[in-house]
């Protein structure tokens, strides 16, 4: 309910008000998964997984789709509040290589810079449809990667 009703208002919700609810959302409480960082702009946003006793797994170690579900809406979120209402914008997919087991805080940094906006901007000037891949790293608390998600996205602009 509160996702889809954050989702109408798009372009529109403060980037405070996406953090709180965000923050607030059961599957990310329940995890250990919070926002702890978002620009106004949307172009930037910072996420921890926190080591708890509730996920972690068989072997100790950070719950493997834990690590991915901290990454699972954010590209797709910022892009929406970006672009705007006048365009489609879906996660179409992912995949996630584990390089190293996960035994501290994690945080995933997701960054979208002006060149990557002026690609899907120019790629759905005339309503086609782009897909595309973007990348985050899941560092721990020493600066090592311990895994790396692959984003597939779909964006089209709405036709006129």
């Amino acid at each position: 309910m509160a996702a889809h009703l954050l989702r109408k208002m798009a372009k529109k919700t403060p980037v405070r008000v996406m953090k709180f609810f965000g923050n607030l959302w059961f599957p990310y409480l329940g995890a250990g998964i919070k926002i702890v960082d978002a620009t106004p702009d949307y172009r930037h946003m910072k996420v921890v997984l926190k080591r708890t006793w509730y996920n972690i797994n068989y072997v100790g170690t950070q719950f493997g789709g834990s690590i991915y579900a901290m990454t699972d809406p954010f590209y797709m979120l910022m892009l929406i509040n970006i672009l705007g209402p006048e365009y489609i914008v879906w996660d179409k997919g992912a995949s996630i290589d584990f390089k190293s087991p996960g035994r501290s805080q994690l945080t995933a940094n997701f960054d979208l810079t002006d060149e990557i906006l002026e690609t899907v901007r120019a790629k759905t000037a005339g309503g086609e449809k782009y897909v595309f891949d973007l990348n985050v790293d899941v560092i721990d608390e020493a600066g090592v990667v311990v895994a790396t998600v692959v984003k597939t996205l779909y964006v089209r602009r709405k036709k006129t």
